[in-house]
């Protein structure tokens, strides 16, 4: 149950993560954000990634072995890397619509299946 409460939080904290980092991008779909300046982008970032923090450091403490949960240090960064890059791939085809999903990232996505297999296998 940790571990998937784990990997929830670490879901909504990407999506601030994704919108922190990479909204600001997206200014032709926001007509307010051409309106910033560029310290008021990064003070919109900022307020986004705390969100983003308020998501992230419960998954972490939830899903670490150090505090009780399922996870060591190198298999909870491997979630954290397979659920950031799920959530950027949705994020950006299906509400940023800036990218198409090609086969090379499918490829690519199949690779980091691989590395989350061969990082929790017990040798």
């Amino acid at each position: 149950m940790k571990g998937l409460y784990c990997v929830l939080l670490l879901t909504l904290s990407n999506v601030f993560m994704t919108l922190a980092w990479y909204g600001h991008l997206q200014i032709k779909q926001f007509p307010i954000l051409a309106k910033l300046s560029l310290f008021g982008i990064i003070m919109l970032s900022w307020g986004l990634a705390f969100f983003e923090y308020i998501f992230q450091v419960p998954a972490n403490r939830v899903g670490s072995e150090e505090t009780g949960g399922p996870f060591s240090l190198f298999q909870l960064r491997t979630i954290q890397e397979a659920v950031s890059l799920t959530v950027f791939t949705l994020i950006t085809v299906f509400v940023f619509k800036s990218d198409k999903l090609g086969w090379n990232h499918i490829v690519g996505f199949v690779f980091i299946v691989i590395a989350v297999f061969f990082i929790f296998k017990k040798w």
